[in-house]
């Protein structure tokens, strides 16, 4: 029999036909309750107008592919969120990307195989296509003359998978998926009208968009967004906008918990949710340690419309988890081609479906990574405890194999971020003539252990050979002045050797 864990949510789906019923809903029934706040300014974003924002006027059809690239948060949320209740299905590029010339866009665009893109700036200089600029929206809550939106259930967004280890793919999540996925997050965290989130994390990735925009959306709730994390004064922000719960990253997470003189934490937060990247156990305790606010640590990916896993509120969280699954039905199976479904607490490949996960991928190459039972292939590395419980040690990419010696990098790392005045950690593999690969330790440390660096590396060196078998240590240790990362916050592994990173302090601890 194999070992699947399932649970009733796996087969949870939404109450709402489309997207453009559920606008149509809370914009008449809560016209003038806010949806969106900007984190810096007066704006805001009532759901009367999120209703009135409509695409009428600019001839968009149902089915066709639109680009969105629109940097303010706002203008953003209303624009994506219209021509998907449009039938249109919408590519959100990126408009942090530093190279945005006519060739680059070129690339993306037809990547995604675009009719048009809807833009904030001009287009390129040369750009050959259907631009439409668009001037940004006030959103000061003022109700603007209801518009007629069309009852469209088609569309969806299309996504690029974060590509920290390769070449990105593409995902195509249809307003079904987006929605159920977000019902699931709002009754999985208690949202309800009183809720009001608070994210500084790209909207044009899958965790922002579903668990800060829809989930917001489905609960009827407010959201307070902001055009990325900024540390300075962050707690008082956060009790400026009265937030009952913050969505982040572990990077995020980490910074907050190093507490700054006179800083206050308000009481109003109930829980702040880790998601994109696994999060260190020594880093949930610094953080609940100085803040008194709990991490609710999940798992997710794209190609599952987000969540996967999350922790409960009021209920057991099990650190070093991502907690059971959620919407979906997860099974672990051995590490060799073609292995079978193992016990609990055995390392495997993670493997799920459900009605969340996409089935194929919108571009070629990746057949293989779904089977003819529908299971996709995460790509992760991890196990499941007896309770259902998901423990990630990493990702199959990441495996470094030392002379036939399987080594993941999480082990390492976690003793890493264990000794005072590490940020952050990642091991890497690199090329070895004995071995074919040894592993290799990066960190990021605090702005107090930056003044001392020899003291640091010599107890990461203590704490290293004291609890790791020579063959599993790392053969170097550097020292960055910060880790290149991607915009949810994960670290690019691949740019972790080259000029992308400063390197402060570098030495062989073998």
């Amino acid at each position: 029999m194999e070992l699947v864990h399932e649970i009733e949510s796996a087969t949870a789906t939404t109450t709402w036909p489309s997207l453009a019923a559920l606008i149509g809903d809370r914009g008449r029934r809560d016209a003038t309750a806010p949806y969106l706040f900007d984190a810096r300014s007066d704006r805001r974003v009532t759901y009367g107008d999120l209703l009135a924002t409509s695409v009428s006027g600019y001839d968009v059809v149902a089915s066709e592919r639109v680009g969105v690239l629109i940097r303010d948060p706002l203008t953003f949320a209303r624009y994506f969120l219209s021509l998907m209740s449009a039938g249109c299905w919408v590519s959100p590029l990126d408009p942090t990307e530093p190279r945005l010339d006519a060739t680059r866009v070129a690339e993306v665009v037809g990547q995604r195989r675009l009719a048009r893109v809807f833009s904030d700036r001009e287009a390129p200089r040369g750009y050959v296509g259907t631009w439409v600029t668009i001037a940004p929206a006030a959103g000061d809550g003022r109700s603007l003359p209801e518009t007629s939106h069309p009852d469209v259930a088609g569309g969806g967004v299309v996504l690029a998978s974060s590509g920290t280890t390769g070449t990105p793919k593409l995902i195509a999540l249809s307003q079904s998926q987006l929605l159920c996925v977000a019902d699931l997050v709002a009754r999985h965290h208690d949202f309800d009208a009183m809720a009001r989130g608070f994210s500084s994390l790209p909207l044009w990735h899958v965790n922002a968009q579903v668990v800060g925009l829809f989930a917001t959306l489905v609960a009827g709730g407010s959201l307070v967004l902001d055009d990325g994390f900024h540390r300075t004064d962050y707690w008082a922000l956060v009790a400026r906008r009265s937030v009952t719960w913050i969505n982040a990253v572990p990077a995020v997470i980490a910074r907050l918990a190093e507490r700054r003189a006179g800083e206050v934490v308000p009481p109003s937060v109930r829980f702040i949710r880790s998601a994109s990247a696994p999060l260190s156990p020594s880093v949930q305790r610094a953080f609940e340690a100085s803040t008194g606010i709990p991490v609710v640590q999940t798992y997710g990916m794209t190609e599952a419309a987000g969540p996967i896993c999350a922790n409960p509120l009021g209920a057991v969280r099990k650190e070093g988890s991502v907690g059971p699954a959620i919407g979906v039905a997860l099974r672990i199976r051995a590490l060799e081609p073609g292995g079978a479904v193992v016990a609990p607490g055995v390392v495997g490949h993670v493997e799920i479906r459900g009605p969340s996960v996409i089935d194929h991928y919108d571009s070629a190459g990746y057949d293989d990574r779904v089977d003819r039972d529908g299971w996709l292939r995460t790509g992760d590395l991890g196990y499941l405890d007896e309770d259902g419980y998901l423990f990630l040690v990493g990702r199959y990419d990441d495996m470094i194999n030392r002379g036939g010696e399987k080594i993941f990098p999480r082990d390492i790392e976690e003793l890493a971020l264990g000794v005072e005045g590490v940020r952050n950690a990642a091991v890497v593999g690199e090329p070895d003539d004995v071995y074919g690969q040894v592993p290799a330790l990066y960190v990021e440390l605090t702005e107090d252990a930056v003044r001392d660096v020899r003291r640091l590396v010599t107890n990461l060196r203590d704490v290293l050979t004291s609890s790791l078998a020579r063959s599993r240590r790392p053969a170097v240790v550097t020292v960055l002045s910060s880790f290149p990362v991607h915009g949810v916050g994960k670290v690019t592994r691949r740019l972790l050797g080259t000029d992308a990173a400063t390197i402060l302090w570098r030495e062989s601890i073998t």
